[in-house]
């Protein structure tokens, strides 16, 4: 039965460039949509760019341009990148249209009219400098919870505790440094409340992961807060009908941004947009996201989709996040790496898609892009593997019979098993499984291998009387070659369109697995993927790191290194600028059960609430020993979440040549919280 699906991924924000982390993401959904119109299905998938907010305002701002500006040019670049690694939406479009806004005033009367809006006057954060209401995350400070430093105005990165701005512990403007002030401003809330009982039928109605809805009932059991829909000006976003110089969160347009998309393209090709909205429709909508914006996708956009009397959708899938070489992306390392620098680089982006479908799972796991393993994996599976079955056998179907592959003599085995595991593979497709799916098909490419192996199509030709034979193991061979095509297309479709244009044939649908290529002419061969070389994955992560650091020093003829010198890296005053030294006075310490290096270190640097800090120092002091005294540590060291604990900073200690660690210590006089210079 032809199904009607609708498939989204979470919208890219209009502040930045693609990186690999939203490739992920939108590469994870396009194979899903491949696999599903391969099937046959009606499916359309739909994304936009989120445009509205104060950073886009601010961004604008700096630039010298309006808004609008900003995102239809960013607009293009984001569509130019996910093009270039061959996502193939059926529309991307924008949230800051009419479409969207009109469908956004629709949903927000009808949630007004149906008792789900009420009006609460409340105390906010105020940058008197800027003058203006300071969004959630142009507020930082020191978590309530945990004591961690540098932290968003909504909730903590380090131990995942959501709050109020105006509950941070020496709170600041991100935007000009000052203090920001309360003062009162009424604003719009949606009762997500009055959801709850059909939040909690719904999450359980499998429509989630099950690690996703067993996140959602700590939510739960936190109790659901009524949630803040309004802005107040300046803010670039869409009006409230009833409210002047009041703006929609831009929360709650974007996920109405699918809505805005779709009817986009319902206007463009003549489909019935209400058809595939209204509540009750037989169609199925699926969104893919990361899960670091779950809430907003399980709670929120069903329980407003509920009491507007709009479609629910059918699964919300979402996927863990992105490491590099095991650590998380970074700058300074050049593993950051924008969807632009990875392409310009010559690195081929259907070798990213096959690496990537190799780790997904369908799960919420971390996802970790190891470039040792990429190129091993790249190179032995594509390569070695699967591309090999073709390069050694077409050319003598070239050469010795017309190119044209002949009709098996009797019905192969091997084919046959082949063919037949279409079906799990397919099953693997449609659970978001391509790990297993990929793991199959490797498993079926090397029985492929063993065939040609086994049969030495380049020895039957040098053997008189086995040209019957050496046109049925080379024909046998392409059509394993085809059949695999078959499958690995949803990952691979530049490469498959480039097999279908060697082959001769249409484009391939997943029923042709079921069908083979018999007395049917192709093409000559020409080599389809080159091997992944461990200099162009240099080359990427020069060319990142080089975007941060153009003025970094490097040794040229006119300004040759010091042959003989000892190499240190270095750094700009303004780098060691950005280090808050601080006098900590040592308040309590205590050894760490299940610890062999570490001390737990209570520290005073004249702060409100004192520092946890974990110290690798157990070796050289008992920790009875360091109460009362002073010493010196990293005040803006980004909070470390460890097994025992949240570290909030570093204290400094020295090591070299004469064995033990020695922690440094200010002169008398020096008191907590004085900074180092």
């Amino acid at each position: 039965m032809t199904r009607k699906i609708l498939i989204t991924s979470a919208l890219p924000y209009a502040n930045g460039a693609i990186h690999l982390g939203h490739l992920l993401e939108h590469i994870q959904t396009d194979i899903w949509v491949r696999f599903q119109k391969m099937c046959g299905h009606e499916c359309y998938y739909i994304c936009a760019d989120d445009t509205h907010g104060t950073p886009i305002m601010l961004r604008a701002e700096s630039e010298g341009i309006t808004p609008e500006a900003l995102i239809a040019r960013v607009h293009d670049e984001h569509l130019r990148d996910f093009t270039g690694f061959h996502v193939a939406y059926d529309n991307y479009h924008s949230t800051h249209a009419h479409e969207n806004r009109e469908i956004v005033d629709e949903v927000y009367l009808k949630l007004r009219d149906a008792g789900f809006i009420e009006r609460k006057t409340i105390a906010q954060y105020y940058d008197t400098a800027k003058e203006m209401f300071l969004p959630d995350r142009f507020i930082k400070g020191q978590c309530p919870k945990c004591g961690a430093l540098d932290q968003y105005g909504d909730s903590c990165e380090v131990c995942g505790a959501t709050y109020s701005p105006t509950d941070l512990i020496n709170p600041v403007s991100a935007m000009s440094g000052t203090k920001p002030v309360h003062r009162e401003s009424e604003h719009y809330f949606f009762k997500l409340s009055d959801c709850e009982a059909f939040l909690r039928n719904w999450t359980r109605s499998d429509t989630l992961q099950r690690e996703a809805a067993n996140k959602l009932d700590e939510w739960f059991s936190a109790g659901l807060q009524n949630w803040d829909i309004s802005r107040d000006a300046p803010y670039f976003g869409f009006e409230i009908p009833d409210a002047p110089n009041k703006y929609f969160y831009v929360w709650l347009d974007a996920p109405i941004g699918y809505m805005g998309s779709f009817r986009n393209l319902a206007d463009r090709i003549q489909l019935d947009y209400d058809a595939w909205w209204r509540s009750g429709s037989d169609t199925e909508l699926y969104h893919f996201i990361g899960k670091d914006i779950l809430y907003f996708h399980a709670l929120f956009w069903p329980a407003m989709l509920e009491a507007a009397d709009y479609r629910k959708p059918n699964g919300i899938y979402a996927h863990g996040f992105l490491t590099v070489n095991g650590a998380k992306m970074s700058k300074s390392r050049g593993t950051f790496i924008t969807a632009e620098s990875y392409l310009a680089s010559g690195l081929n982006p259907e070798w990213l898609r096959y690496y990537f479908a190799s780790k997904l799972n369908g799960s919420m796991e971390d996802i970790d892009l190891s470039f040792d393993d990429f190129i091993a994996r790249v190179n032995s599976d594509l390569i070695g593997k699967y591309i090999n079955i073709a390069s050694r056998t077409a050319g003598f179907i070239s050469k010795r019979f017309d190119g044209k592959l002949a009709a098996p003599a009797s019905k192969s085995p091997l084919l046959d098993s082949v063919q037949k595991a279409a079906d799990s593979i397919a099953e693997c497709y449609e659970n978001l499984d391509y790990g297993r799916a990929l793991r199959e098909v490797m498993h079926l490419t090397d029985t492929a291998n063993q065939y040609v192996n086994d049969h030495k199509p380049w020895e039957l030709a040098k053997q008189p009387g086995q040209e019957a034979l050496l046109h049925e193991v080379c024909s046998v061979s392409l059509n394993l070659f085809r059949l695999l095509t078959v499958y690995l297309k949803p990952v691979l479709p530049k490469l498959a369109a480039d097999v279908e244009q060697f082959l001769d044939i249409p484009p391939l649908s997943w029923a042709d697995a079921a069908t083979l290529l018999t007395d049917h002419a192709i093409n000559p061969y020409r080599h389809l993927m080159t091997r992944v070389e461990q200099q162009q994955i240099d080359t990427v992560i020069a060319a990142n790191i080089a975007k941060i650091a153009p003025e970094a020093a490097v040794a040229t003829p006119a300004q040759p290194a010091t042959q003989n010198a000892p190499v240190h890296d270095t750094v700009g005053v303004d780098d060691f600028a950005k280090i808050d030294l601080r006098v900590a006075r040592i308040v309590n310490a205590e050894h760490v059960e299940g610890a062999d290096k570490l001390i737990r270190l209570t520290l005073d640097i004249g702060e409100a609430q004192p520092r946890n800090v974990f110290a690798g120092i157990k070796s050289a002091y008992d920790p009875a020993q360091l109460i009362g005294r002073m010493t010196v540590m990293v005040a803006n060291l980004a909070p470390r979440k460890m097994k025992f604990g949240v570290s909030a900073g570093m204290v400094l200690a020295a090591s070299g040549e004469t064995p033990g660690l020695f922690l440094l210590s200010p002169d008398d006089g020096a008191m907590p919280g004085m900074r180092v210079k």
